[in-house]
C-alpha cells in the first residue's frame, strides 16, 4: 500500500564519508531518494563535493560537533522539510539501505514511534565482520539496557533506524550528548515517555572504509551507556530529575 501523504526523509550523519557515499546512496530504494540529506560534520575529505554532485541537501558543520551534535542537526533540518518519518543511515555502506522500506512500514501503519536495525536479528554479525569484543560488548549491553527499561530489544546501538514524526518531537535531543551516546539517550528518553519500538533484521559489513570506533573509544562509549541507564533509573524512581527525560508536550 502506498502512503503518498507521507513524507520520508532519508538522513546521513558523515564525516570523511567520501569513499563510501556513492555506493550507500545508490543502494537507497528508488521511492525514498527524493529527500535525502547529508550533514557533514566538518570532514576533511570530498565529502561535500560527492553529496552535492549526487544532488542530496547538504548541511555542513564549520567544526565537528561529534556523531550526536550530528543527528542532532540531521532531525532538525529532516523537521524543518516537513518529514512524518526519518530515517538515519550512516553514509559509510556499512548498513544494507535496501531494508529502509522494512524500518518505515511499522511507523507508516502506527504500529510503531521508531523502528531499529538489528544485527543481532540478522542473525550473521561475527560472520559480516563485526570483532567478537564488540560483538559481546553489545550483547551485554544490550542485556543490562533490557533489564533498566524492562523492555526488549535485541540490540540498542545500531546506526540504522527509523523515527516518526511524533517520536522527534516528543523527546529534548537538545538535552542529549553530542558524543556517541546519543543513541542511547534517545532511546531512554523514548522509553520514558512511553513510545512504542520495534525491530527488523539487517546484515551488515566490515570493512576499511566503513567508520568504527576503536577499542578505547568503545570502553568510554560503554561506560557512557551505563551512565545513561543510571540516569534512567535514577529519574523513574524519582531520587533525581532530569529535564532529559522529560516529555516535551508534559513540560
Amino acid at each position: 500500500m502506498d502512503y503518498p501523504d507521507k513524507k520520508v526523509v532519508v538522513v546521513l550523519p558523515a564525516y570523511n564519508a567520501a569513499k563510501t557515499l556513492e555506493r550507500t546512496i545508490n543502494e537507497i530504494p528508488e521511492e525514498y531518494r527524493k529527500n535525502i540529506i547529508l550533514v557533514d560534520d566538518a570532514s576533511k575529505d570530498d565529502t561535500v563535493a560527492v553529496a552535492k554532485q549526487a544532488g542530496l541537501m547538504v548541511f555542513q558543520h564549520s567544526k565537528n560537533t561529534g556523531y550526536g551534535g550530528n543527528q542532532k542537526t540531521c532531525y532538525m533540518e529532516a523537521l524543518k522539510i516537513g518529514a512524518d518519518i526519518v530515517v538515519m543511515l550512516h553514509p559509510d555502506h556499512q548498513y544494507d539501505a535496501v531494508v529502509i522500506p522494512d524500518l518505515v512500514w511499522p511507523i507508516l501503519k502506527g504500529k510503531a514511534d521508531a523502528v531499529f536495525g538489528s544485527r543481532m536479528l540478522g542473525g550473521h554479525p561475527l560472520e559480516g565482520g563485526m570483532p567478537f569484543w564488540k560483538y559481546f560488548a553489545n550483547v551485554i549491553l544490550t542485556a543490562i539496557a533490557n533489564i533498566s527499561f524492562r523492555r526488549y530489544l535485541t540490540e540498542i546501538h545500531s546506526g540504522f533506524r527509523a523515527y516518526s514524526r511524533n517520536y522527534l518531537e516528543t523527546v529534548r535531543l537538545e538535552e542529549n550528548s553530542n558524543d556517541f551516546v546519543f543513541d542511547t539517550e534517545i532511546i531512554a528518553q523514548g522509553m520514558m515517555c512511553g513510545l512504542t519500538f520495534r525491530e527488523v533484521p539487517i546484515d551488515t559489513r566490515y570493512f576499511p572504509e566503513a567508520s568504527s570506533i576503536n577499542f578505547r573509544r568503545s570502553v568510554i562509549y560503554g561506560f557512557g551507556v551505563l551512565g545513561v541507564l543510571l540516569k534512567f533509573q535514577l529519574h523513574k524512581s524519582g531520587l533525581v530529575r532530569y529535564p532529559q527525560f522529560t516529555a516535551r508536550s508534559s513540560a
